[in-house]
């Protein structure tokens, strides 16, 4: 398990008695090492990219200036981390991958990535995360025909609205979550994360699902705001 935040990430690793490594998807290097202990542990035949973060500004401000328009850093940062982040390590992994014998299936490995519905349906203030996310999108066909020579399949999953902290916790967090979750389709609630995680798995271990973008949203479309 590769993250950012060490010691939460060594926690989760003890608790399923798996490794961790700390890597920011921005450092090639710390991609690299984290690649390079996942093939001395065993055959590296996986990879789940699910590194991003989020950033919430409109093109343009108020006032007609320049200086008020999208912080270009800002949308630079979120590029690096979400797209750019993910296709390094993609390319390393792949790399690692292609060296192995074929399992009995036929493959080398299976690669999922982590996109969101805001791809598709992008709102007010979210030209760089859906912008990023996008790139995901688009990148999950030739990149899955590029590794198909090689036996890797490539897959990519949209969540919609999951409940992770990243909405809060605890019983002040609860009503918040209802409100957000009156506006999926059905089942009218959040995502839970185990619904999340089965698609996942389901994308690693079915050997007929490649070059696909899957969302699990409760068919929810979002809103402009």
């Amino acid at each position: 398990m590769a993250d950012l935040q060490a010691e939460r990430g060594q926690e989760l690793a003890h608790e399923i008695g798996g490794v961790f490594v700390s890597v920011d998807v921005t450092d090639t290097a710390q991609i690299e090492d984290a690649v390079n202990t996942a093939v001395d542990l065993g055959p590296l035949r996986v990879l789940v990219n699910s590194a991003g973060i989020g950033w919430a500004q409109r093109t343009i401000g108020k006032d007609g200036e320049f200086a008020s328009a999208h912080n270009l850093d800002a949308y630079k940062k979120v590029l690096a981390i979400n797209l750019v982040g993910t296709f390094d390590c993609i390319r390393l992994a792949a790399t690692a991958m292609s060296r192995l014998d074929l399992t009995d299936s036929g493959e080398r490995g299976a690669i999922v990535n982590m996109t969101s519905v805001a791809a598709f349906d992008g709102q007010i203030g979210q030209a760089a995360y859906s912008s990023s996310k996008g790139g995901v999108v688009g990148l999950t066909l030739p990149v899955a025909r590029d590794l198909a020579a090689v036996g890797i399949r490539v897959n990519t999953v949209a969540p919609g609205l999951i409940d992770t902290p990243i909405y809060g916790e605890g019983p002040d967090s609860e009503a918040f979550k209802a409100k957000l979750g009156e506006s999926v389709l059905y089942p009218r609630r959040l995502g839970k994360p185990e619904e999340l995680a089965s698609m996942v798995v389901e994308l690693i271990t079915n050997s007929y699902m490649n070059a696909e973008v899957v969302r699990v949203d409760g068919g929810i479309r979002m809103p402009p705001k």
